[in-house]
């Protein structure tokens, strides 16, 4: 494996992720590089919870793995220190600001959630998070409801008002020097293909990787597939 990539990977969750999103792929790249899975839940703007990412990384430069909003911070990141990262993965993610449409619904969720109906968040996210057909997958469907728990309320809250604040980042695509991994489930309901494929034909020599029957969730729906694209990525000179 390449040296540079031996500093250390840090991983970014997703909307109510923790660290159980990237549980797979930590155990496969085990004793291939040092992970680190970030706290995104403190700051109210994505240039908040950046900075959050970056004060608290162990290590100089890094690795960095993003997946959905995990991506967007991952985007941030490199819009404010390029030089800490040697390398980059957007997962299930866009480089695209929200439309109007998209943060009246984030409005909705905030606005039922304070209403004390958080649980029905989740619940209804997860036709958007999971293949249809991993829906009656009990242990999936159980791990998703069990971050959402650890993220709570409140942190949600926080998380939803940084993805409204985040800058549209198809202008610095271009700028990204470093080697980088587009990757995404075929059927992802929340970022579809073509916002992978418009990453991708934006940063010079990216890698795009489509996993077939396989939604937002990648790394625990195609635990095995999501893992052997980050070592691959992580390998490549």
């Amino acid at each position: 494996m390449n040296s540079v990539a031996k500093q250390g990977l840090v991983l970014v969750p997703g909307l109510l992720c923790d660290a159980l999103l990237w549980k797979a792929q930590i155990e496969a790249l085990q004793g291939q590089i040092k992970c680190w899975v970030a706290d995104h839940t403190r700051s109210k703007t994505m240039a908040g919870v950046a900075a959050d990412v970056l004060r608290d990384a162990p290590f100089e430069r890094f690795a960095l793995a993003g997946l959905s909003m995990g991506g967007y911070v991952a985007l941030e990141i490199i819009r404010q220190t390029p030089e800490r990262v040697d390398r980059l993965a957007l997962l299930d993610t866009s480089a695209r600001a929200d439309t109007a449409e998209q943060m009246e619904k984030r409005r909705g969720l905030i606005a039922l959630a304070r209403r004390g109906r958080f649980i029905g968040v989740t619940q209804g996210l997860l036709p958007l998070f999971i293949h249809k057909s991993r829906l009656a997958d009990e242990k999936l469907v159980t791990t998703v409801k069990e971050m959402s728990r650890n993220i709570g309320r409140d942190a949600f809250i926080r998380q939803e008002e940084a993805i409204m604040s985040r800058a549209d980042s198809r202008l610095l695509l271009p700028a990204i020097a470093c080697p980088t991994l587009v990757l995404c489930g075929r059927q992802d309901a929340v970022a579809p293909l073509d916002r992978h494929e418009e990453m991708a034909n934006g940063i010079s020599g990216a890698t795009l990787k489509v996993i077939d029957e396989c939604g937002h969730l990648s790394t625990l729906e195609r635990p095995a597939d999501v893992s052997e694209a980050l070592r691959v990525w992580l390998s490549a000179g």
